[in-house]
C-alpha cells in the first residue's frame, strides 16, 4: 500500500514538473563548449533553428537569420542555431570549423551552439520539446521554430518555408512584447 502510494505521488510530481517545463527551461553547450541555460533568453522571442553548412538552404538562411537578427536582436528577440548532421550527412564538420564558416562566411552573430540530433531517439531534449509542442518533427535541415517570450512554441516551419515569408508573424510578436514591456514600466 505504501509503495503504491509513493508510486502515485512520483507519477503525478513527474506529470506536474513535465507542464512546467518549457523552451526556457532547459540547459544546452554552446558552440565553444559552455553549458548555457536558455532561462537567459526568457523574455525575448526566439527563432530556433537546425543549421547545416552544406546544404541547398544553406546560403539563404544563414543570410536572412543573420538580417533578422541585426534588424530585430538582442533584445527582444534572438536567433538560437543548433547544427545538425543527421539529414545529407550537410554538417560533418567539428563545433570549432563550423563556429568559425558561418563567422567568417555570414557574419554571423546570433547564438550557436553544439551540434546535435534533434529526431529519433537521440534527439537533443530541446527538440523533443519542440517536437512534441509544435507536432512537427523537422525532416530537413532549416526547420524554424518560433518560441514567444513564455517559451512556449507559437508556430514551426519547414526549410521551404523562408524567413522572409514568416519576418512578419516574428516582427508582430516582438511588437507585442515590446509594446507589453513598456506599458509594465
Amino acid at each position: 500500500m505504501y509503495s503504491a502510494l509513493c508510486l502515485i505521488f512520483l507519477l503525478f510530481l513527474a506529470s506536474s514538473l513535465q507542464k512546467d517545463r518549457d523552451f526556457y527551461t532547459f540547459q544546452v553547450v554552446n558552440i565553444r563548449g559552455k553549458l548555457v541555460s536558455l532561462e537567459k533568453y526568457r523574455g525575448s522571442v526566439s527563432l530556433v533553428v537546425n543549421v547545416a553548412s552544406q546544404c541547398g538552404y544553406t546560403e539563404g538562411h544563414y543570410k536572412a537569420l543573420q538580417q533578422l537578427q541585426r534588424d530585430l536582436g538582442p533584445y527582444h528577440f534572438n536567433v538560437l542555431g543548433f547544427p545538425c548532421n543527421q539529414f545529407g550527412h550537410q554538417e560533418p564538420d567539428t563545433e570549432r570549423e563550423i563556429d568559425l564558416f558561418v563567422r567568417k562566411q555570414y557574419g554571423v552573430t546570433f547564438p550557436m551552439f553544439s551540434k546535435i540530433a534533434v529526431t529519433g531517439i537521440g534527439a537533443n531534449n530541446v527538440y523533443k520539446y519542440l517536437t512534441e509542442s509544435s507536432n512537427k518533427e523537422p525532416d530537413w535541415n532549416f526547420w524554424k521554430y518560433l518560441v514567444g517570450p513564455d517559451g512556449k512554441v507559437v508556430n514551426a516551419w519547414g526549410p521551404t518555408v523562408s524567413v522572409e515569408e514568416i519576418r512578419p508573424h516574428i516582427t508582430e510578436i516582438v511588437r507585442k512584447r515590446i509594446l507589453k514591456k513598456k506599458d509594465e514600466l
